[in-house]
């Protein structure tokens, strides 16, 4: 890796190597006409769990690639607060999600461009997913072959997690072969972001191929302090280094890439936010935006645990000896079996009340129990199933706490605030359990472990979420495009107010798409790299 830097001036400096950096970092030093410089606040993506699908849950708590942010006590989860990992690594949070590749629906980006964001409908955005994928299935309408991140059906064959597709067709859910196609509806199994069975992170897809470019230089553990201005243009980066506090210069323009977290923390950090909240920490205004940080919208999810009464579960490979060193070896020799499990294995996409357009619900199915994410699993065979409501009502906001980068922000999401998001997911339940009961499983199933048959009741199964409701890790739109008074950037993702700066990454979401946030994620990027290109003519 090209770790020289001989020049402190750069054409474009990009603030984050995480899903949307990588992408740039890439494109933008394509053709070798511009220079580029990548800062990455963790470290390479040298860590052995980071290209074993399944190690996502050793990643969970691992101080060295993950900011481990928490929220605030959240008042609509009994005060609890919630934990929030996030990439601090080469890859971000592509290099420890759970791996799935699902893009959301159609009429998500038909209503981005609905609210006056010019160029985000589904039909202006396909050509991005297209451009950035190399699907396994090979190319069609609605895919691409032969791009820089590969997209590939599960190399493992699990009874369980085709049970529960059977099961949902037994309660009337339609079996859907590519959630990413025509539509989203119906149930199936998901596809994954790796390739013969490792992780293909923006790291490993985008990155590493571009490394030998001598335009590109890569920095890590790099931590960005703020973004310098010349007046109301932003004209580099301080960033913090081996103790060192350096700087570079970009002659066109600084790209934050830092994420639904970062991007606003380090705008703040910057003097880009709302007045009193820069007032407050001593920060030197630069701009009066008070949309930094606002509009924060996360996806919930509450998971319905399962005891098998087969011995087909992860829970049985990990706590047997044998069949532990087995699945080792298996994966070692083949890229196959257990440890090629993601977040999901199989899943659905269905709606609570005909009234609705399009599904409400996403469910993730996992062949393992455990009472937390990233935790042991259970010593009894056991399955999992997660409720996820996708477009939240909900907001949240993000704000520093102090004027060090150093320190963690403010981070509050309140879940289930609105009525709308309370009735999704007892209605997401109920039919979650429909599914559960249905012929398919019958013989798999011995009963419900948590909540327990006895939690039925709207009242109860309304508390079951206030006490185990958890992230899904999409955090999104604290630097919202849009043309409103409190929107960040507009549609070319350029800072408003500001030159020279633009945003890029899952914080310019107009609000949350319906689905898992990664693959969007690229998509901007791939599309805001064009653009980037095109203003550079």
């Amino acid at each position: 890796m090209n770790n020289s830097n001989d020049a402190a001036e750069y054409d474009y400096i990009i603030v984050g190597a995480g899903s949307a950096g990588c992408v740039l970092a890439n494109r933008l030093s394509a053709d070798g006409k511009h220079s580029v410089l990548l800062l990455e606040a963790g470290p390479k993506d040298s860590n052995i769990w980071i290209h074993v699908p399944l190690g996502y849950g050793k990643l969970f708590k691992e101080k060295s690639v993950n900011w481990m942010y928490q929220t605030e006590p959240e008042p609509g989860l009994n005060g609890r607060q919630v934990f929030q990992p996030r990439g601090k690594v080469l890859g971000g949070s592509s290099s420890i999600n759970g791996l799935l590749y699902v893009r959301g629906q159609h009429e998500d980006y038909d209503r981005w461009r609905q609210r006056g964001n010019a160029g985000w409908g589904y039909d202006d955005v396909l050509p991005y997913f297209r451009k950035a994928e190399d699907q396994q299935r090979g190319s069609n309408t609605y895919h691409g072959a032969g791009g820089p991140l590969p997209v590939s059906d599960w190399r493992h064959h699990d009874p369980l997690s085709e049970a529960f597709v059977h099961a949902a067709a037994e309660v009337g859910i339609p079996t859907n072969p590519d959630f990413n196609g025509a539509t989203q509806e119906g149930a199936g199994f998901f596809q994954t972001t790796t390739r013969r069975g490792r992780r293909a992170s923006t790291a490993r897809s985008y990155l590493r191929p571009a490394l030998t470019r001598g335009n590109l230089h890569v920095e890590t553990s790099a931590l960005a302090q703020r973004i310098l201005f010349d007046g109301k243009r932003a004209s580099g980066v301080a960033y913090k280094q081996d103790g060192q506090l350096r700087k570079a210069k970009a002659r066109k323009e600084v790209l934050v890439s830092s994420g639904a977290y970062n991007s606003p923390q380090l705008l703040q950090l910057s003097g880009v936010g709302p007045a009193d909240l820069l007032k407050q920490h001593g920060i030197d205004m630069v701009l009066d935006a008070p949309g930094v940080g606002n509009d924060l919208q996360d996806h919930m999810q509450v998971r319905i645990v399962t005891r098998c009464a087969q011995t087909v579960t992860l829970n049985d490979v990990i706590n047997h000896p044998v069949r532990r060193v087995m699945a080792g070896l298996r994966y070692a020799a083949l890229r196959k079996g257990p440890l090629t499990i993601a977040a999901g294995t199989s899943g659905a996409f269905f709606k609570t009340s005909p009234r609705l357009a399009s599904p409400d619900i996403q469910i993730h199915f996992l062949p393992f129990s455990t009472d937390k994410m990233g935790e042991k699993l259970h010593p009894f065979s056991g399955f999992t199933a997660s409720v996820c409501q996708l477009r939240p009502e909900s907001r949240g906001s993000l704000k520093i706490r102090s004027a060090d980068p150093g320190v963690p922000p403010e981070i509050r999401i309140n879940y289930l605030a609105t009525e709308t998001d309370r009735r999704a997911f007892i209605d997401g339940i109920r039919i979650l359990r429909k599914i559960l009961a249905a012929p398919a499983l019958k013989s798999y199933s011995v009963g419900e472990v948590d909540p327990g048959a006895k939690v039925v009741s709207d009242d109860d199964l309304l508390d079951f979420c206030r006490r185990t409701g958890s992230t899904v890790y999409h955090p999104t739109s604290t630097c919202r495009m849009g043309n409103d008074p409190l929107a960040v950037v507009d549609q070319r993702l350029k800072v408003r107010g500001i030159e020279g700066l633009r945003v890029v990454d899952a914080s310019v979401m107009p609000d949350l798409m319906s689905g898992n946030t990664n693959a969007p994620t690229i998509m901007i990027a791939e599309k805001a790299s064009d653009m980037i290109l095109e203003d550079a003519r």
